[in-house]
C-alpha cells in the first residue's frame, strides 16, 4: 500500500515525545504493561510452536500439506495476503528489495530490503528475530522499527503462519544485495528508543484470540482483518496527537474501521454506520470486490486498487468469504442478518423510474449541477445514475457518493481513477479527471447535485472543500488528465 502507508504514520513529533514520557511515568508507577489475556501467545522462538486455540480461528479452511515446498507456498500466500510487496518494493522495482520512500510528518522513512540476502536483507534473521520484528517492531540489532511497519496488527499472526512466512522469505524469495538508503530522521525522531512510549500506548501483545461464541469462518475473517490484512491501519481513524489508531478491533470501540482520511483519499468505513457501507453488502459482492476490484455497481479506486491488485485478488474464495462474514457483523444492529443481495442493487433497479431520472430524460434541467452532470457524466453514468454493470459504477445508492466525507468523490472527479487489473478482470477501466476543465464551483455544484439525486442523501459540497483537495494535486497532474 505505497500511497496509503505514506500518510498512515500520523505520529507527530510532539506525540512521540509525549508517548515516551507517558510510558516512562506509567511503567514507573504501575509496573509493566498488562500481560496478554487468555489465548494469547508470546512471539515464537525457532521452534514453530502453535497454541491449542489458534488453529480453529486461523488455520486455512483448506489445510495445506506439511511438505517443505507446501510450507513455502503457504508463506507466499500469506505474504500476498499481507501485501508485503507494496511497501517493500521501491523505485528499482525489484520485489522485496526495499527503497520505497514514505513521507511522514517528521521525515522520510525508507522501506528495507526483506530478501534473504545476508548483506542487504534479512538473511541473518532467525525465526525468532523475524517474529520479533513482525510482532514487536524490533529489528535483529535490537533497535525499534517505526510503525510504517504495521507490527501492531501483525502481532495477531499466529505461530504457524509466522513459521510459513519465515520459510517463504528465507527460501522462496530471491536474495538481492541491494541496500536501500538508511532512514535518517532529524533529531529527536532519530532516537528510536522513543518508540518505547508509543508502543506502550498502542502495541497489544498476543496472537489473535478466538471468540468462542462465533463460527470458525467468522474467527478466520476477524484474524485476517485485524492481523495479516491490517485493514484497520487505513480504515480506522487515528489519534491526532500521537498517531495511533483509535481502536484495534471490534471489541475495543466503535471507531474500529469507521473510515479515515489517508493520502488524500477517504478510506471508506468497513463497519455499519448510519450511511451505506461495504459492511451492508452481500457476501457475494464483498468476495467479488476483493477478488476483482469491482462488483456490478461499484469499483475500487485510489489505494484500494493497489490492495486488490497486489494482495486480495490472490486470496482464496474461502478466505474472502470469511472476511465478508466478519465485516458484515462489525457495528451491526443486534439481530441483523447479512443480506442476500446488496441494498444498492435495489436502489439501482428503482433509479430507472425515479422522478430525478425522468426529469433529466425530459430535458428538465434544474440547477447548475444537473447541467454539468448532463454535459460531463451522463454518457457513462446515464440519466438514472445507474452506470453499466461492471464497467461504469452506479452513482445511485453508492457508499462513496453518500459518504459524510466527500474527499474521495472530489478527488475522483478532479484527477480520475482506474480499476485494478486482476486475473479474473484484467481490464483496468479508467475514468478521466475533469479538474482541467471544471472550476471548484463547477465540481461543488455537480457533486452536490449527485449527492441528493436518485435517492442519495448526503450533504452539499462546497467550493472550499474542492479547492482544498485540488491543492493536493500538482497542476501538471491535472493537465495530464486532459484528453
Amino acid at each position: 500500500m505505497n500511497g496509503e502507508t505514506k500518510t498512515r504514520l500520523r505520529i507527530t513529533g510532539l506525540g512521540i515525545v509525549i508517548a515516551a514520557v507517558v510510558s516512562t511515568w506509567a511503567v514507573g508507577a504501575f509496573g509493566q504493561k498488562a500481560t496478554p489475556g487468555p489465548g494469547s501467545a508470546p512471539a515464537s522462538a525457532n521452534a514453530p510452536a502453535t497454541s491449542a486455540a489458534a488453529p480453529t480461528a486461523t488455520a486455512s479452511i483448506a489445510a495445506p500439506s506439511k511438505t517443505p515446498d507446501a510450507l513455502v507456498e503457504r508463506g507466499l500466500y500469506l505474504a500476498r495476503a499481507g501485501d508485503c510487496i507494496s511497501c517493500h518494493t521501491g523505485p528499482s522495482k525489484v520485489p522485496f528489495a526495499g527503497g520505497l520512500p514514505m513521507k511522514t510528518p517528521f521525515g522520510t522513512i525508507v522501506s528495507t530490503n526483506i530478501t534473504p540476502d545476508k548483506a542487504g536483507g534479512i538473511g541473518d534473521y532467525t525465526e525468532a528475530d523475524f517474529a520479533r520484528a513482525l510482532r514487536d517492531g524490533v529489528r535483529r540489532d535490537g533497535k525499534h522499527l517505526y510503525p510504517a511497519m504495521p507490527y501492531t496488527s501483525f502481532a495477531r499472526i499466529d505461530d504457524a503462519d509466522m513459521h510459513a512466512l519465515y520459510a517463504y522469505f528465507q527460501r522462496g524469495v530471491k536474495p538481492v544485495a541491494e541496500k536501500p538508503p538508511a532512514t535518517d530522521l532529524p533529531w529527536p525522531f532519530s532516537m528510536r528508543w522513543l518508540m518505547l512510549g508509543w508502543n506502550f500506548l498502542y502495541l497489544e501483545p498476543g496472537v489473535y484470540s478466538p471468540d468462542a461464541a462465533r463460527s470458525a469462518e467468522w474467527n478466520r475473517g476477524a484474524y485476517l482483518v485485524q492481523g495479516l490484512g491490517h485493514c484497520g491501519e487505513c480504515h480506522t481513524p487515528r489519534n491526532s496527537l500521537t498517531g495511533g489508531v483509535k481502536s484495534t478491533s471490534d471489541r475495543r470501540g466503535d471507531s474500529f474501521l469507521a473510515g479515515a482520511l489517508i493520502d488524500g483519499w477517504y478510506a471508506q468505513p468497513l463497519r455499519h454506520t448510519d450511511r451505506p457501507t461495504a459492511a451492508q453488502w452481500s457476501s457475494a459482492d464483498l468476495v467479488a470486490f476483493l477478488g476483482t476490484g469491482r462488483t456490478s455497481h461499484t469499483a475500487a479506486f485510489g489505494g484500494m486498487s493497489e490492495v486488490v491488485e497486489n494482495s486480495t485478488q490472490y486470496m482464496s474464495k474461502e478466505d474472502l468469504g470469511a472476511i465478508a462474514s466478519y465485516l458484515q457483523t462489525v457495528g451491526a444492529p443486534a439481530g441483523s442478518v447479512p443480506p442476500a443481495a446488496s441494498p444498492q442493487a435495489a436502489v439501482v433497479a428503482a433509479a430507472d423510474k425515479h422522478p430525478d431520472t425522468l426529469k433529466l430524460r425530459a430535458g428538465t434541467v434544474e440547477g447548475a449541477g444537473a447541467m454539468i452532470y448532463l454535459n460531463n457524466c451522463n454518457a457513462c453514468h446515464r440519466s438514472s445514475g445507474a452506470g453499466a454493470d461492471g464497467v461504469f459504477p452506479s452513482l445511485s445508492g453508492n457508499s462513496v457518493v453518500n459518504a459524510k466525507d466527500p474527499t474521495s468523490l472530489i478527488r475522483i472527479v478532479l484527477g480520475g481513477s482506474a480499476m485494478p487489473s486482476t486475473e479474473k478482470a484484467p481490464s483496468a477501466l479508467a475514468m478521466p479527471g475533469f479538474g482541467w476543465r471544471l472550476t471548484d464551483a463547477n465540481v461543488a455544484d455537480l457533486l452536490s447535485y449527485v449527492r441528493v439525486t436518485w435517492g442519495n442523501k448526503a450533504e452539499a459540497v462546497t467550493p472550499a472543500q474542492v479547492a482544498a483537495v485540488r491543492a493536493t494535486f500538482k497542476p501538471a497532474d491535472l493537465a495530464l488528465t486532459k484528453p
